[in-house]
């Protein structure tokens, strides 16, 4: 099974406001970068979208490592979403999961993969983690431009 890394980040300008995402996917020496954005968006959104579509570039089945900046995607991924999910999608205060959509799809995506989030300081250290978040600032501020 390919060993893959996919390295993640969403920006907003203005929250909400138009947003970009992007993902950094690593296999050996290969790298590949995908970004997107969206007209009227959160950063939340923007982060899970960074994770739903790296996850959905892979054709196959792998074994990866997400790494995100977003504490929101790594806790939501492997510490909330089972009893979001055994609510049938609330929250412990009762409440609707906010981005409920969203959260439904990376859970789909990763569910394909042998998964394993980690999370990292951003806008520190992490050369791929700063390049995402150039990319999706720049897809963010294209956005803006275009609207």
């Amino acid at each position: 099974m390919k060993k893959i890394q996919i390295i993640t980040d969403g920006a907003c300008l203005g929250n909400p406001g138009p947003g970009g995402w992007a993902a950094i996917l690593r296999y050996g020496e290969h790298r590949r970068e995908i970004f997107g954005s969206e007209t009227h968006t959160t950063n939340n959104r923007m982060e899970l979208k960074a994770a739903i579509e790296g996850l959905r570039a892979l054709h196959e089945q792998c074994e990866v490592e997400v790494v995100t900046d977003s504490e929101y995607v790594k806790n939501g991924i492997t510490q909330w979403i089972a009893n979001w999910k055994k609510r049938n999608w609330m929250t412990a205060q009762r409440k609707p999961v906010i981005n409920r959509d969203l959260w439904e799809e990376l859970d789909r995506e990763a569910e394909r993969h042998h998964a394993k989030w980690s999370w990292t300081k951003g806008h520190a250290s992490h050369e791929d983690n700063n390049r995402a978040d150039e990319l999706a600032s720049r897809a963010a501020r294209e956005q803006r431009g275009s609207s």
